[in-house]
């Protein structure tokens, strides 16, 4: 599987389930199980090598911006929604976290910012084809600090410095 390919998948499935992330997770999963084990392994290894790349201090600023604060378990599931808007939003926040000002079209913390279910989608759907856990992806572990320059992401002044126009929008 290419990464167009993985974006493809990623984008049907979120554009079927509305936008939705606990429908979007179960839409990816009975898409992933429509293919072989080892294009499921696949997509998880594009997933999980995205999952690291957003591991930066500027999108763990742009979660608690969002989310209104955000710990690790909430930055986890954040980095797995965002890769869930798509190939667009996500690189687009990656290089530049600021930029979500303009991505997001809007953002309600009470739905969006939880992509908890898509994280677990290509685990789930391998162990529906065979029975079994999945192996270990061969994909490097995030490393032990985010990165990118550290800021106290539960100071909303540090926020509003760092990402001044996702403040404006979103922020307070």
């Amino acid at each position: 599987m290419d990464e167009t390919e993985f974006w493809e998948i990623v984008d049907s499935t979120r554009e079927a389930a509305e936008g939705d992330p606990e429908d979007h997770a179960e839409l990816l999963v009975e898409r992933l199980v429509r293919l072989d084990p080892d294009s499921v392994l696949d997509f998880a290894r594009h997933f999980e090598v995205r999952y690291n790349r957003a591991y930066t201090w500027d999108l763990w600023a742009a979660a608690a911006v969002l989310l209104g604060g955000a710990g690790d378990e909430a930055f986890d599931y954040f980095r797995c929604w965002l890769i869930g808007q798509g190939r667009e939003v996500f690189e687009g926040a990656v290089h530049d976290a600021e930029a979500l000002a303009e991505l997001l079209e809007d953002f309600d913390p009470e739905l969006d910012g939880d992509g908890e279910e898509l994280g677990y989608a290509a685990d789930e759907a391998y162990e529906q084809l065979t029975g079994t856990d999945a192996p270990d992806l061969g994909i490097p572990p995030q490393p032990a600090d985010p990165a990118g320059e550290p800021l106290d992401v539960d100071d909303d002044t540090a926020l509003a410095g760092r990402l001044p126009r996702l403040w404006d929008r979103f922020g307070g």
